[in-house]
Protein backbone atom coordinates (compact mmCIF):
# COMPACT_ATOMS: atom_id res chain seq x y z
CA UNK A 1 0.00 0.00 0.00
CA UNK A 2 1.31 3.63 -0.75
CA UNK A 3 1.07 6.24 1.78
CA UNK A 4 -1.41 8.48 1.19
CA UNK A 5 -0.74 11.87 0.50
CA UNK A 6 -3.17 15.61 -0.53
CA UNK A 7 -0.15 16.23 -2.13
CA UNK A 8 3.32 14.73 -3.40
CA UNK A 9 5.62 17.47 -5.22
CA UNK A 10 8.73 15.37 -7.39
CA UNK A 11 11.96 17.56 -6.58
CA UNK A 12 13.04 20.05 -4.15
CA UNK A 13 14.10 22.77 -5.98
CA UNK A 14 12.84 26.62 -6.17
CA UNK A 15 9.26 25.73 -7.51
CA UNK A 16 9.17 21.96 -5.54
CA UNK A 17 9.71 23.39 -2.23
CA UNK A 18 7.65 26.42 -2.63
CA UNK A 19 4.44 24.00 -3.87
CA UNK A 20 5.37 22.18 -0.38
CA UNK A 21 5.38 24.85 1.69
CA UNK A 22 2.88 26.30 0.51
CA UNK A 23 0.35 23.59 0.36
CA UNK A 24 1.50 22.82 3.85
CA UNK A 25 1.13 26.40 5.47
CA UNK A 26 -2.89 25.99 3.60
CA UNK A 27 -3.44 22.97 5.41
CA UNK A 28 -2.81 20.14 3.09
CA UNK A 29 -0.56 17.03 3.66
CA UNK A 30 2.05 17.19 1.45
CA UNK A 31 5.17 14.66 0.84
CA UNK A 32 8.14 16.53 -0.85
CA UNK A 33 10.55 13.81 -3.21
CA UNK A 34 14.17 15.19 -3.70
CA UNK A 35 16.84 13.13 -4.50
CA UNK A 36 20.23 15.33 -3.46
CA UNK A 37 20.09 18.48 -1.13
CA UNK A 38 16.77 20.97 -1.02
CA UNK A 39 17.16 23.69 -2.78
CA UNK A 40 18.00 22.23 -5.81
CA UNK A 41 20.74 23.66 -8.54
CA UNK A 42 19.56 27.42 -7.47
CA UNK A 43 20.32 27.16 -4.16
CA UNK A 44 23.27 24.67 -4.08
CA UNK A 45 25.17 24.78 -7.70
CA UNK A 46 23.35 28.31 -9.35
CA UNK A 47 21.95 31.36 -8.33
CA UNK A 48 23.25 31.75 -4.62
CA UNK A 49 26.68 30.32 -5.11
CA UNK A 50 27.43 32.64 -8.49
CA UNK A 51 25.88 35.58 -6.94
CA UNK A 52 28.18 35.01 -3.31
CA UNK A 53 31.21 34.66 -6.12
CA UNK A 54 29.51 38.10 -7.86
CA UNK A 55 29.94 39.70 -4.37
CA UNK A 56 33.49 38.68 -3.77
CA UNK A 57 34.47 40.48 -7.54
CA UNK A 58 32.33 43.66 -6.39
CA UNK A 59 34.39 43.80 -2.71
CA UNK A 60 37.66 43.64 -4.67
CA UNK A 61 36.29 46.37 -7.54
CA UNK A 62 35.21 48.55 -4.15
CA UNK A 63 38.51 47.74 -2.47
CA UNK A 64 40.55 49.03 -6.42
CA UNK A 65 38.75 52.13 -6.23
CA UNK A 66 39.06 52.92 -2.54
CA UNK A 67 41.02 55.26 -3.00
CA UNK A 68 38.84 57.69 -5.10
CA UNK A 69 36.91 57.76 -1.82
CA UNK A 70 39.90 58.99 0.08
CA UNK A 71 40.88 56.27 1.21
CA UNK A 72 44.09 54.22 0.84
CA UNK A 73 44.09 50.87 0.49
CA UNK A 74 46.90 48.30 -0.97
CA UNK A 75 44.96 45.21 -2.45
CA UNK A 76 46.52 42.33 -2.75
CA UNK A 77 45.64 38.36 -4.36
CA UNK A 78 41.76 37.41 -4.07
CA UNK A 79 42.20 34.13 -1.77
CA UNK A 80 39.30 32.08 -3.17
CA UNK A 81 39.48 29.15 -0.96
CA UNK A 82 37.85 32.02 1.90
CA UNK A 83 35.53 33.24 -1.22
CA UNK A 84 34.23 29.26 -1.26
CA UNK A 85 34.06 29.30 2.12
CA UNK A 86 31.98 32.39 2.57
CA UNK A 87 29.88 30.70 -0.18
CA UNK A 88 29.02 27.62 1.45
CA UNK A 89 28.48 28.74 4.70
CA UNK A 90 25.48 30.96 3.03
CA UNK A 91 24.41 27.94 1.40
CA UNK A 92 24.50 25.76 4.51
CA UNK A 93 22.60 28.33 6.39
CA UNK A 94 20.18 28.48 3.36
CA UNK A 95 19.70 24.91 3.08
CA UNK A 96 19.29 24.91 7.13
CA UNK A 97 16.42 27.09 6.48
CA UNK A 98 14.46 25.02 4.30
CA UNK A 99 15.21 21.91 6.23
CA UNK A 100 13.68 23.64 9.32
CA UNK A 101 10.68 24.63 7.12
CA UNK A 102 10.43 20.68 6.08
CA UNK A 103 10.16 19.90 10.18
CA UNK A 104 8.06 22.99 10.93
CA UNK A 105 5.22 22.75 8.57
CA UNK A 106 5.34 19.23 8.94
CA UNK A 107 5.77 18.34 5.47
CA UNK A 108 7.09 14.39 5.00
CA UNK A 109 10.65 13.96 3.34
CA UNK A 110 12.04 11.62 1.16
CA UNK A 111 15.16 11.36 -0.24
CA UNK A 112 15.32 9.52 -3.11
CA UNK A 113 14.41 9.74 -7.04
CA UNK A 114 10.90 9.83 -7.94
CA UNK A 115 9.16 8.24 -10.74
CA UNK A 116 5.41 8.79 -11.92
CA UNK A 117 3.38 5.40 -12.30
CA UNK A 118 0.28 4.80 -14.67
CA UNK A 119 -1.33 5.39 -11.66
CA UNK A 120 -0.45 8.88 -10.97
CA UNK A 121 1.48 6.97 -7.73
CA UNK A 122 5.42 7.70 -6.86
CA UNK A 123 8.23 5.36 -6.55
CA UNK A 124 10.74 6.54 -4.36
CA UNK A 125 14.00 4.82 -4.71
CA UNK A 126 16.79 5.68 -2.12
CA UNK A 127 21.09 5.71 -3.12
CA UNK A 128 20.80 2.96 -1.11
CA UNK A 129 18.00 0.61 -3.20
CA UNK A 130 15.15 1.03 -0.49
CA UNK A 131 11.78 1.73 -2.20
CA UNK A 132 8.85 3.26 -1.08
CA UNK A 133 5.78 3.87 -2.60
CA UNK A 134 3.44 7.07 -2.15
CA UNK A 135 0.65 8.44 -3.74
CA UNK A 136 -1.32 12.13 -3.89
CA UNK A 137 -4.57 13.23 -4.88
CA UNK A 138 -2.23 15.84 -6.90
CA UNK A 139 1.19 15.06 -7.80
CA UNK A 140 3.40 18.42 -8.77
CA UNK A 141 6.74 17.66 -11.50
CA UNK A 142 8.91 19.96 -10.22
CA UNK A 143 12.15 18.18 -11.30
CA UNK A 144 14.13 21.06 -12.88
CA UNK A 145 16.88 21.45 -15.61
CA UNK A 146 20.31 20.41 -16.35
CA UNK A 147 22.97 22.56 -18.45
CA UNK A 148 22.86 22.48 -21.84
CA UNK A 149 26.45 21.63 -23.38
CA UNK A 150 28.33 22.22 -26.67
CA UNK A 151 29.61 19.55 -28.32
CA UNK A 152 33.19 19.62 -27.66
CA UNK A 153 32.88 21.34 -24.65
CA UNK A 154 31.35 18.99 -22.02
CA UNK A 155 32.72 19.84 -18.41
CA UNK A 156 36.10 17.39 -17.63
CA UNK A 157 22.72 43.38 -24.02
CA UNK A 158 22.77 45.96 -23.98
CA UNK A 159 24.86 48.85 -25.18
CA UNK A 160 25.26 50.19 -22.06
CA UNK A 161 26.44 47.00 -21.07
CA UNK A 162 28.81 46.47 -24.10
CA UNK A 163 30.29 49.64 -23.08
CA UNK A 164 30.84 49.00 -19.55
CA UNK A 165 32.61 45.83 -20.72
CA UNK A 166 34.78 47.35 -23.13
CA UNK A 167 36.09 49.99 -20.34
CA UNK A 168 37.06 47.03 -18.51
CA UNK A 169 39.19 45.71 -21.26
CA UNK A 170 36.50 42.93 -21.93
CA UNK A 171 36.49 42.04 -25.51
CA UNK A 172 33.43 40.70 -27.10
CA UNK A 173 32.45 38.73 -30.21
CA UNK A 174 28.74 38.01 -31.15
CA UNK A 175 27.75 36.33 -34.26
CA UNK A 176 30.67 33.82 -34.57
CA UNK A 177 30.46 29.92 -34.33
CA UNK A 178 32.43 28.21 -31.66
CA UNK A 179 34.34 25.39 -33.17
CA UNK A 180 36.44 23.73 -30.18
CA UNK A 181 39.12 23.93 -28.03
CA UNK A 182 42.79 22.16 -27.46
CA UNK A 183 44.18 22.13 -24.16
CA UNK A 184 47.77 23.18 -24.03
CA UNK A 185 49.11 20.63 -21.55
CA UNK A 186 49.99 23.82 -18.54
CA UNK A 187 46.64 24.72 -17.79
CA UNK A 188 45.28 27.25 -20.30
CA UNK A 189 43.24 26.14 -23.46
CA UNK A 190 43.30 27.32 -27.22
CA UNK A 191 40.11 28.50 -28.45
CA UNK A 192 38.70 27.92 -32.32
CA UNK A 193 35.96 30.30 -33.46
CA UNK A 194 35.06 31.97 -36.56
CA UNK A 195 36.88 31.97 -39.35
CA UNK A 196 40.18 30.40 -38.38
CA UNK A 197 40.17 32.43 -35.09
CA UNK A 198 42.07 31.10 -31.86
CA UNK A 199 42.23 32.46 -28.70
CA UNK A 200 44.50 31.40 -25.59
CA UNK A 201 42.49 31.52 -22.34
CA UNK A 202 42.96 30.32 -18.56
CA UNK A 203 39.44 28.72 -18.59
CA UNK A 204 36.12 28.50 -20.60
CA UNK A 205 32.54 29.44 -19.41
CA UNK A 206 29.99 27.40 -21.39
CA UNK A 207 26.24 29.02 -21.10
CA UNK A 208 24.13 28.03 -22.95
CA UNK A 209 21.65 27.85 -20.96
CA UNK A 210 19.45 24.49 -19.74
CA UNK A 211 17.49 21.56 -20.70
CA UNK A 212 14.11 20.27 -18.77
CA UNK A 213 15.57 17.25 -16.33
CA UNK A 214 12.51 14.43 -17.14
CA UNK A 215 15.31 11.82 -17.44
CA UNK A 216 14.65 9.79 -14.13
CA UNK A 217 10.69 10.68 -13.76
CA UNK A 218 9.29 7.55 -15.43
CA UNK A 219 7.08 9.50 -18.28
CA UNK A 220 7.63 7.00 -20.59
CA UNK A 221 5.06 4.48 -18.34
CA UNK A 222 2.39 7.14 -18.42
CA UNK A 223 0.36 9.57 -20.49
CA UNK A 224 2.28 12.54 -19.49
CA UNK A 225 2.88 14.53 -22.68
CA UNK A 226 6.74 15.41 -23.53
CA UNK A 227 7.67 17.97 -26.10
CA UNK A 228 9.96 16.94 -29.07
CA UNK A 229 12.51 19.66 -26.70
CA UNK A 230 11.97 17.48 -23.90
CA UNK A 231 9.49 19.96 -22.19
CA UNK A 232 6.62 18.68 -20.36
CA UNK A 233 3.65 20.00 -22.12
CA UNK A 234 0.65 21.74 -19.37
CA UNK A 235 -1.79 24.69 -20.21
CA UNK A 236 -2.10 28.15 -18.59
CA UNK A 237 -2.80 26.54 -15.14
CA UNK A 238 0.32 24.05 -15.32
CA UNK A 239 -1.46 21.24 -15.81
CA UNK A 240 -0.42 18.25 -17.74
CA UNK A 241 -2.42 16.35 -20.19
CA UNK A 242 -3.12 13.54 -16.90
CA UNK A 243 -5.31 14.92 -14.61
CA UNK A 244 -4.30 15.57 -11.21
CA UNK A 245 -0.53 15.76 -12.71
CA UNK A 246 1.34 19.53 -12.78
CA UNK A 247 4.50 20.16 -14.33
CA UNK A 248 6.39 23.27 -12.82
CA UNK A 249 9.50 24.77 -13.03
CA UNK A 250 12.24 24.19 -15.62
CA UNK A 251 10.72 21.23 -16.47
CA UNK A 252 8.18 23.46 -18.66
CA UNK A 253 8.73 25.62 -21.72
CA UNK A 254 8.42 29.11 -19.35
CA UNK A 255 11.56 31.49 -18.47
CA UNK A 256 13.53 29.61 -16.28
CA UNK A 257 13.56 32.04 -13.51
CA UNK A 258 12.84 30.61 -9.81
CA UNK A 259 10.66 33.33 -8.69
CA UNK A 260 8.75 31.80 -11.97
CA UNK A 261 8.48 28.50 -10.20
CA UNK A 262 7.41 30.16 -6.97
CA UNK A 263 4.75 31.34 -8.85
CA UNK A 264 3.73 28.40 -10.74
CA UNK A 265 3.62 26.50 -7.74
CA UNK A 266 1.05 28.75 -5.96
CA UNK A 267 -0.43 28.78 -9.11
CA UNK A 268 -0.83 25.01 -8.72
CA UNK A 269 -1.94 24.83 -4.98
CA UNK A 270 -4.80 27.67 -5.12
CA UNK A 271 -6.08 24.91 -7.66
CA UNK A 272 -5.97 22.54 -5.47
CA UNK A 273 -7.80 24.13 -2.27
CA UNK A 274 -10.48 25.47 -5.02
CA UNK A 275 -9.37 28.87 -5.11
CA UNK A 276 -9.74 31.85 -7.68
CA UNK A 277 -6.37 31.01 -9.14
CA UNK A 278 -4.79 33.45 -11.72
CA UNK A 279 -1.93 31.97 -14.66
CA UNK A 280 0.84 33.88 -14.67
CA UNK A 281 1.23 36.54 -16.89
CA UNK A 282 4.73 35.04 -18.56
CA UNK A 283 5.20 38.65 -20.71
CA UNK A 284 5.18 40.86 -17.74
CA UNK A 285 7.50 38.80 -15.11
CA UNK A 286 10.75 40.21 -13.75
CA UNK A 287 14.44 39.59 -15.33
CA UNK A 288 17.44 40.37 -13.96
CA UNK A 289 20.73 39.69 -14.94
CA UNK A 290 23.79 40.07 -12.45
CA UNK A 291 26.42 41.60 -14.56
CA UNK A 292 28.08 44.94 -13.94
CA UNK A 293 26.03 47.32 -14.28
CA UNK A 294 23.33 45.00 -13.66
CA UNK A 295 20.58 44.82 -15.90
CA UNK A 296 16.35 44.10 -15.23
CA UNK A 297 13.13 44.84 -16.99
CA UNK A 298 9.62 43.68 -17.11
CA UNK A 299 7.29 44.22 -20.12
CA UNK A 300 7.88 44.77 -23.09
CA UNK A 301 11.08 46.95 -25.10
CA UNK A 302 10.18 49.64 -27.34
CA UNK A 303 10.24 47.09 -30.41
CA UNK A 304 8.51 44.78 -29.24
CA UNK A 305 5.78 47.21 -27.82
CA UNK A 306 5.18 47.93 -31.37
CA UNK A 307 5.44 44.69 -32.89
CA UNK A 308 2.33 44.08 -30.37
CA UNK A 309 0.35 46.67 -32.13
CA UNK A 310 1.12 49.27 -29.79
CA UNK A 311 1.70 53.20 -30.12
CA UNK A 312 4.16 53.93 -27.60
CA UNK A 313 5.68 57.26 -26.01
CA UNK A 314 9.02 56.29 -24.50
CA UNK A 315 11.62 58.02 -22.16
CA UNK A 316 15.06 57.53 -20.47
CA UNK A 317 17.22 59.09 -18.03
CA UNK A 318 20.95 57.96 -17.31
CA UNK A 319 22.00 57.57 -14.10
CA UNK A 320 25.28 59.93 -14.47
CA UNK A 321 22.97 62.88 -13.64
CA UNK A 322 21.57 60.99 -10.14
CA UNK A 323 23.25 62.20 -7.06
CA UNK A 324 23.24 58.61 -5.15
CA UNK A 325 25.23 57.15 -8.52
CA UNK A 326 27.24 59.92 -8.33
CA UNK A 327 27.60 59.07 -4.46
CA UNK A 328 28.01 55.46 -5.31
CA UNK A 329 30.87 56.00 -8.09
CA UNK A 330 28.91 53.95 -9.99
CA UNK A 331 27.22 56.13 -13.00
CA UNK A 332 26.79 53.94 -16.36
CA UNK A 333 23.12 52.90 -17.04
CA UNK A 334 19.69 54.30 -17.48
CA UNK A 335 16.12 53.78 -16.92
CA UNK A 336 13.71 53.39 -20.07
CA UNK A 337 10.07 53.52 -19.56
CA UNK A 338 8.06 52.30 -22.42
CA UNK A 339 3.92 53.81 -22.02
CA UNK A 340 1.22 53.56 -24.36
CA UNK A 341 0.38 56.41 -26.44
CA UNK A 342 -3.26 57.79 -25.80
CA UNK A 343 -5.36 59.40 -28.82
CA UNK A 344 -4.14 62.76 -28.01
CA UNK A 345 -0.58 62.02 -28.27
CA UNK A 346 0.32 61.91 -24.09
CA UNK A 347 1.50 59.05 -22.26
CA UNK A 348 -0.89 56.70 -20.51
CA UNK A 349 -0.68 52.98 -19.52
CA UNK A 350 2.89 51.40 -18.58
CA UNK A 351 3.76 48.98 -20.82
CA UNK A 352 7.67 48.10 -19.81
CA UNK A 353 10.29 49.02 -17.53
CA UNK A 354 13.55 48.58 -18.44
CA UNK A 355 16.70 49.40 -16.34
CA UNK A 356 20.92 48.99 -16.51
CA UNK A 357 23.01 50.21 -13.57
CA UNK A 358 23.53 50.37 -10.19
CA UNK A 359 21.62 47.76 -7.84
CA UNK A 360 18.37 47.80 -10.26
CA UNK A 361 17.88 44.21 -9.65
CA UNK A 362 16.71 45.79 -6.59
CA UNK A 363 15.00 48.86 -7.84
CA UNK A 364 12.90 46.88 -10.62
CA UNK A 365 9.93 46.08 -7.94
CA UNK A 366 8.24 49.38 -8.55
CA UNK A 367 8.71 49.29 -12.23
CA UNK A 368 6.82 45.59 -12.14
CA UNK A 369 3.89 46.51 -10.03
CA UNK A 370 3.32 49.06 -12.50
CA UNK A 371 3.85 46.67 -15.26
CA UNK A 372 1.44 44.51 -14.06
CA UNK A 373 -1.23 47.20 -12.19
CA UNK A 374 -1.31 48.52 -15.51
CA UNK A 375 -0.67 51.36 -13.99
CA UNK A 376 -0.78 54.85 -15.87
CA UNK A 377 1.86 57.41 -16.27
CA UNK A 378 -0.14 60.04 -13.78
CA UNK A 379 -0.68 57.71 -11.24
CA UNK A 380 2.79 56.74 -10.50
CA UNK A 381 3.78 59.99 -11.06
CA UNK A 382 1.76 61.09 -8.37
CA UNK A 383 3.80 58.98 -6.02
CA UNK A 384 7.11 60.11 -3.68
CA UNK A 385 10.42 58.96 -4.67
CA UNK A 386 12.90 59.07 -1.41
CA UNK A 387 16.09 61.46 -2.00
CA UNK A 388 19.03 60.66 -2.55
CA UNK A 389 17.92 57.53 -3.99
CA UNK A 390 18.93 55.33 -6.86
CA UNK A 391 15.08 54.95 -7.26
CA UNK A 392 14.36 58.60 -7.89
CA UNK A 393 15.28 57.91 -11.88
CA UNK A 394 12.19 55.85 -12.26
CA UNK A 395 10.70 58.63 -11.21
CA UNK A 396 12.20 61.08 -12.59
CA UNK A 397 11.98 59.17 -15.73
CA UNK A 398 7.63 58.77 -15.31
CA UNK A 399 7.68 62.47 -14.67
CA UNK A 400 8.79 63.11 -17.64
CA UNK A 401 6.47 61.39 -19.21
CA UNK A 402 3.74 63.56 -18.04
CA UNK A 403 5.49 66.43 -19.88
CA UNK A 404 6.39 67.99 -17.01
CA UNK A 405 9.95 67.26 -15.09
CA UNK A 406 11.97 68.49 -12.19
CA UNK A 407 15.62 67.97 -13.16
CA UNK A 408 15.27 67.08 -16.97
Amino acid sequence: MADQYDLVVVGGGPGGYAAAFYGASAGLNVALVEKDTIGGTCLNRGCIPAKAFLETAAARRHAEHAADFGIDVTVGATDFVVAQARKQKIVDGLVKGLTGLVKVKKVTYLLGVGALNADNSVTVTAEDGTVTQVKGDAVILAAGSVPRVIPGFEPGLANVVVRSFQKKKIDIKTGVAVKGHTPTGSGSTVLSFGEGETLEVDAVIVSVGRRPFADQLGLGNTKVAVSDRGFVEVDEYCATSVVGVYAIGDLINTPQLAHVAYAEAILVVQQLLGENAIPVDYDRVPWAIYCSPEVAWAGPGEEAAKAAGYDVVVAKHQFRANSRAMILGEIDGLVKIIAKKNPDGSAGQVLGVHMVGPWVTEQLSGGYLAVNWEATVDEIAHFIQPHPSLSELFGETVMSLTGRSINS
